[in-house]
């Protein structure tokens, strides 16, 4: 494919109106060829229109329709071959073998929300049979799940692949029903052209509706700000920055209709090292996280920015193995130049910082990111916000505190996270058993004895946390409950036979389990 740096609207390649940027390969440090045009107002209000139509046909379609359509879209994408790698790779600085792995997982998502639509309990049928004779008599009542409408999906900057055009939220939404209007991330705009264009030759080959898909290009916060303040606009998928996310919250709450905005922003991932596990696997421990920390240049999500152990038994090993590790470890080049610029400056205020003991710091060049990990007692930490900040790329803070119960009270203090980890022996339990509460209350998953990069792509997967976390900690961003961030309920009472949608009809029809008077059923 050529890469035409033009929006998708309606089906159709168009040039935007209202200027031109290019994409910066970091790995080369120069810009990439062709220019992309952004759009304007008139653009985005069309494309928003176009998937306020789509609507009511894309969602009165069945569960195996919008499964084939997943499916296509799986298959356009793997059809765009090596041009997909090789392009990610220029405009990301990822590896190869990252990007392929990314691939498959943006492709496994599709499908895993294909065979959750072929499954069918998504609906969540719900029947209430009328009783006559009861005083006052109980009507029939019948419950599903609906798609809200047209969802607007901002692509990350850190999974040109697996978060970006054809990633987890558009995905879900899809399944739900729900048109999409893409907003492609300024950084890998080529990349989002080739993913955009094979979902669109999905939606031809499926007899779509033009207007289920859209995408939009261009920099700066207009796009976004005109996308999700449209009123054609009933939900919005976010990944990125705070500031970011909470902008567009803002946004979405003064509408006249104000609508949910799932935004995944801000988590520095707890890694609590229990004292009997520090004791006898420190020096494993530090090599883990090490390699852990440093994983893509430390540019995930789930990135353990935060290390709180006991002082005691260990921890000198610990400390010893990890400075090793990442002293070893060599500067890399990060996703973008902002990224980077961002990064160098976190770190350079840890390491100036009164309160802070650095123990590994590896120089890096400009547009590249060296592994740094820093030493706090936690009366710093507890009295000091600014260490609780997110630095986004391979650096951490190891939290050294006096008791379990000082444990504890770092973590009441923390923010909401989208994973906290314990690296516990049986001898931890009992202490680990009063931190379990507050993990609860604070993060969306937790692991034991392992490390939090890494997010399985399955059912019972939760990525998503308090806020700041996420805009809304009832959500997850991965996993099949995905899905429910873009549905809502509808009650059909008395409701003629011949009316019923084809889940709540008499005689399950189409075979899915189903909640009939209390007892779940498939009849």
């Amino acid at each position: 494919m050529t890469i035409t740096g033009e929006a998708i609207i309606g089906g159709v390649q168009e040039r935007g109106a209202a200027g031109s940027f290019k994409a910066w390969d970091p790995t080369k440090r120069d810009y990439l060829e062709p220019s992309f045009h952004m759009v304007d107002a008139g653009q985005i209000d069309r494309a928003c229109l176009l998937a306020g139509e789509a609507f009511d046909i894309f969602r009165a379609t069945t569960d195996q329709q919008r499964a084939t359509f997943l499916d296509t879209v799986a298959e356009q994408i793997l059809a765009i071959g090596d041009e997909l790698i090789e392009r990610g790779m220029a405009e990301s600085g990822l590896p190869r073998v990252r990007l392929e792995g990314e691939r498959g997982r943006t492709v496994g998502q599709l499908r895993m929300f294909a065979e959750l639509l072929r499954e069918g309990s998504w609906v969540d049928a719900r029947m209430d049979t009328a009783l006559p004779e009861r005083t006052p008599p109980r009507p029939s009542l019948r419950y599903r799940l609906i798609g809200v409408g047209p969802v607007a999906v901002f692509a990350a900057s850190n999974f040109p692949l697996a978060f970006s055009v054809a990633g987890g939220d558009t995905a879900s939404s899809f399944a739900a029903g729900c048109p999409v209007v893409l907003k492609a991330h300024s950084a890998h705009p080529g990349t989002s052209e080739l993913v955009a264009r094979a979902v669109t030759r999905a939606v031809q080959l499926c007899e779509l509706p033009a207007g289920v898909f859209a995408l939009l290009t261009g920099t700066g916060n207009g796009i976004g700000q005109a996308l999700v303040g449209h009123p054609a606009i009933q939900a919005v998928g976010f990944t990125g920055s705070r500031s970011g996310g909470t902008a567009l919250m803002a946004v979405a709450a003064a509408r006249k209709q104000p609508i949910p905005v799932y935004a995944e922003m801000s988590s520095i991932n707890p890694l609590f090292i229990m004292p009997n596990a520090l004791a006898a696997r420190a020096t494993e421990i530090g090599k883990g996280f090490a390699a852990s920390l440093t994983m893509g240049v430390g540019q995930f999500c789930t990135n353990p920015g935060l290390v709180l152990a006991v002082d005691g038994p260990g921890l000198d090993e610990f400390c010893a193995a990890a400075t090793e590790a990442l002293s070893s470890t060599q500067a890399a080049v990060m996703l973008n130049q902002g990224i980077a610029d961002s990064y160098r400056k976190s770190v350079h205020a840890l390491h100036t910082h009164e309160a802070i003991t650095t123990l590994a710091r590896v120089e890096h060049d400009e547009g590249k990111g060296g592994a740094a990990l820093f030493r706090t007692s936690a009366e710093h930490f507890l009295s000091r916000h600014e260490l609780h900040a997110e630095v986004f790329g391979p650096a951490s803070v190891l939290v050294v505190c006096q008791s379990t119960d000082q444990l504890r009270e770092v973590s009441e203090l923390l923010e909401g996270q989208l994973t906290a980890t314990l690296q516990i022996d049986e001898g931890d339990h009992d202490a680990a058993k009063t931190l379990l509460p507050v993990l609860e209350r604070k993060v969306g998953r937790i692991l034991a004895n392992g490390f939090p990069t890494g997010v399985e792509v399955s059912t019972a997967m939760v990525h998503g946390g308090p806020f700041p976390a996420t805009a809304d900690g009832r959500s997850t961003s991965v996993g099949t409950g995905a899905i429910q961030r873009f549905l809502r309920p509808v009650c059909y009472q008395n409701l003629p036979e011949a009316l019923l949608p084809e889940p709540l009809r008499n005689g399950n029809p189409l075979g899915i389990w189903r909640r009939k008077d209390g007892a779940l059923t498939k009849e």
